[in-house]
């Protein structure tokens, strides 16, 4: 048995690779994009280098418990006063290291090298058992010294460390995980007056202001680079609510879940994604986005959201033409859940969603967004297209599942001999989404990111637990058969877990 964490995956292979279709004219061509992976810890060692400051650089003195993004330093639209500006902040921008103790797994593999602590490490055969660390960033977001950053950064963390600029260093632990967001929320143990930033406004931000980011790139902390946003409202493909800030200010590994900053000092998104295959492209997800869940995440560590109960799809152009709408836009209702909000309102398959209690949803994937920022139990009014005319209906939304509730906050995910090695979510309107695919599993080659479960062993599957359940019910003697939907097609493919 290979004893496996999301952590591990992560850093051992560098597979969390999201694959998106960009419309080109005529023709679509793929993209890749990739969530910023924490950086191995010693990395650097390797070639000289260590992680700690530069000489000459020493140690500064934070001022106590205040906020420090209350000063302005745009000049008249001209470049920020960068200087000024990381003065204010940094006190408030933090390193994360993360440690969890690891199974070497049974075959070599070329990234092996970095686990061994380089030339003269501790030998670290395959079955033993030995202690990995990593490293992010994050920020303060309040004097009681809880820390935004990237749940990937602390996935699977036996423990956690933050380091502040002046070099004090304390202990943490996971205080909220909201993996749909891919947010996390550290407590710091036996801190006080601690310095913080404010959050700003991303839905006021524009497309060409100046925008810094903070963080801990390659080991290399306290690091400032500088930018513009080059596009809002991204969909790269990371899940239901991907609504990402495009920036070319250079976020590197060790930047997951560092602040981006406007010109104001506040902090407007947190660094998570890049795209490895182009220079100058990284996403931050939005600080409004961050607003809505963080007082969720510190009081119950878990973010609780509606759900209406429908698969949906894009409106393009020739379907707009064919349901009789002026422009192509809203969310076509693929399949309506049978007895769940949507169908208990009247929704029916075919119709077009496009707005939900006067917000409009332009694009389809507006709608999990839309429908999600509303508590479960709340009575909203979806308007719907439907035969020519618009049409109105009450929906009393459903709790959408959170992956993070039954596992709590801090508690690692690992691989159970005879399981597939997925981390999955539940659908709107049915089956589990596939968010990662353990290298090594019994799933690998088989499932990607991506692929919605609808069935096991013919059985219809409706959440993640379901999913689980069925998986672990299965013979251990034979394939479990598994029917799933990929890029809108489904098909059927079988796993052995024998060897697993």
């Amino acid at each position: 048995m290979q004893k496996r964490s999301a952590l591990s995956d992560a850093l051992r292979k560098d597979r969390r690779l999201l694959r998106v279709v960009v419309p080109m004219g005529s023709f679509a061509r793929q993209h890749t994009f990739k969530i910023v992976p924490p950086l191995v810890a010693g990395m650097l060692a390797l070639g000289g280098c260590r992680s700690a400051p530069p000489a000459g650089e020493h140690a500064a003195t934070a001022p106590a418990s205040t906020t420090l993004s209350s000063a302005t330093v745009v000049n008249n639209g001209a470049a920020p006063d960068v200087a000024a500006l990381v003065a204010k902040v940094k006190f408030a921008v933090v390193n994360v290291t993360v440690e969890q103790e690891t199974q070497m797994p049974d075959s070599e593999s070329p990234f092996d090298f970095f686990f061994r602590g380089g030339p003269g490490g501790v030998p670290q055969g395959p079955g033993m058992m030995h202690k990995q660390r990593a490293l992010g960033s994050g920020f303060l977001v309040d004097g009681q010294g809880h820390v935004v950053t990237n749940a990937h950064v602390v996935d699977g963390a036996d423990t956690v460390r933050v380091k502040l600029v002046d070099e004090r260093e304390f202990k943490a632990k996971v205080r909220g995980r909201d993996s749909r967001l891919d947010l996390a929320v550290l407590e710091i143990e036996g801190a006080k007056d601690l310095p913080f930033v404010q959050l700003g406004s991303s839905d006021a931000l524009q497309v060409g202001e100046y925008v810094v980011a903070i963080g801990n790139p390659f080991g290399l902390g306290n690091t400032v680079t500088m930018g513009i946003v080059s596009a809002k409202g991204r969909t790269i493909g990371a899940g239901p609510y991907d609504d990402f800030i495009q920036t070319d200010a250079s976020i590197n590994p060790g930047n997951s879940g560092g602040p981006l900053f406007d010109a104001r000092g506040q902090v407007i998104g947190i660094n998570t994604a890049i795209n490895p295959a182009g220079h100058g492209i990284g996403f931050a997800i939005p600080s409004d986005a961050l607003r809505a869940v963080l007082p969720q995440l510190v009081k119950e560590g878990h973010v609780s959201r509606g759900r209406l109960g429908v698969r949906i799809q894009p409106v393009d152009e020739p379907l707009a033409k064919a349901m009789g709408l002026p422009t192509p836009h809203g969310a076509l209702a693929a399949d309506v859940e049978k007895g769940g909000p949507a169908d208990a309102a009247g929704i029916k398959n075919g119709d077009v969603i496009v707005a939900v209690d006067n917000t409009e949803v332009r694009h389809a994937q507006d709608l999990p967004r839309i429908v999600a920022s509303h508590a479960p139990g709340k009575k909203v009014n979806v308007k719907l297209w439907r035969g020519g005319s618009e049409k109105t209906v009450s929906a009393t939304l459903d709790a959408l599942k959170d992956e993070d509730t039954a596992k709590g906050p801090s508690s690692p995910s690992t691989q159970q001999r005879g399981t597939l090695g997925l981390s999955v979510q539940d659908a709107e309107g049915g089956g589990v989404v596939v968010r990662r695919v353990t290298p090594g599993s019994a799933a690998e080659g088989s499932l990607f990111p991506g692929d919605v479960i609808l069935e096991v062993n013919r059985e219809a599957v409706r959440t993640s637990a379901d999913l689980a359940n069925k998986v672990k019910a299965a013979p251990e003697n034979r394939p479990v058969l598994l029917q799933i939907k990929r890029e809108g097609s489904t098909l059927y493919v079988a796993i052995d877990r024998s060897n697993k």
